[in-house]
């Protein structure tokens, strides 16, 4: 069990046998009346994301989210392959489970694959990804003023906004939360 006092963002809670995450909170304490706690919780399944106010002080079940290590291996249609690095166990995931991060999956990318009650329920895929730019327009000097972005393609498919100076061959590195360039490695 974990108390509203002790949330803090990551925290995963169950409510109504759903595992959910805190994305944010606050507390707070009116003038009149009892303290209470206000969270933006995300559904760590269905990717709802929804507020709801607290008691102080309210205990909730803590849902157990388990995390193993995984390699990604191969993908054939919507089903990718991963292989457990611990027990070296192929494991086959649909498209659907691996999340919005397919995009940025690169053969040999380690990651990390999450369950909930035996159920496979994503995969968490780094935060910051090396790829190479495969396909972008030329991008010429004197075009803005302001330094401007093209799109270009990577090798796993994404495309991205990139700086005008960054060529085909380049490999970027970018933020797979947000989808956006970071810098040239």
């Amino acid at each position: 069990m974990i108390s509203t006092n002790d949330f803090h963002t990551g925290v995963t809670i169950e409510i109504d046998g759903q595992p959910w995450v805190v994305v944010d909170f606050q507390h707070v304490k009116p003038g009149k009346g009892s303290a209470f706690v206000r969270a933006k919780i995300k559904n760590v399944i269905t990717g709802a994301v929804l507020e709801r106010t607290f008691n102080a002080g309210e205990k909730l079940p803590r849902a157990h989210i388990e995390k193993r290590e995984a390699q990604y291996l191969y993908n054939v249609g919507d089903d990718y392959t991963f292989m457990d690095t611990s027990t070296y166990e192929q494991i086959t995931i649909s498209k659907e489970d691996v999340g919005p991060g397919v995009v940025y999956l690169k053969e040999n990318m380690n990651v990390f694959i999450l369950s909930y009650d035996g159920r496979i329920i994503g995969v968490e895929i780094p935060n910051f990804v090396d790829l190479k730019v495969v396909e972008t327009e030329p991008g010429f000097r004197g075009d803005t003023a302001t330094g401007g972005s093209k799109p270009a393609k990577l090798e796993t498919g994404a495309v991205v906004k990139v700086p005008l100076f960054v060529n085909v061959g380049d490999v970027i590195k970018v933020d797979t939360r947000t989808g956006e360039y970071i810098e040239r490695v």
